[in-house]
């Protein structure tokens, strides 16, 4: 089955300035001290469970009370997103 694509996907498709604003603003964000360190964290959770780079498609997910454990990318990857 075909990915299909979003409602943002379709919108910056039609919307390029909007496209270079959005892309703009992540990477500034990608930058920030806290994001790097959690982006860190993760990698080295990663590593110390034996999934960083294996290709399982395993995540380190968190759990509401800050604990992580293994889950499956997609379904992790879903949670929490805007659904329009």
């Amino acid at each position: 089955m075909a990915q299909q694509s979003g409602n943002s996907t379709a919108y910056y498709a039609g919307n390029r300035a909007a496209l270079r604003v959005k892309r703009a603003y992540q990477r500034k964000y990608n930058k920030k001290k806290k994001e790097v360190k959690r982006r860190v964290d993760l990698k080295r959770k990663n590593r110390q469970l034996g999934t960083y780079g294996n290709r399982d498609g395993k995540d380190v997910s968190h759990r509401k009370d800050g604990s992580t454990f293994l889950e499956k990318a997609s379904k992790n990857r879903a949670r929490n997103r805007s659904r329009a």
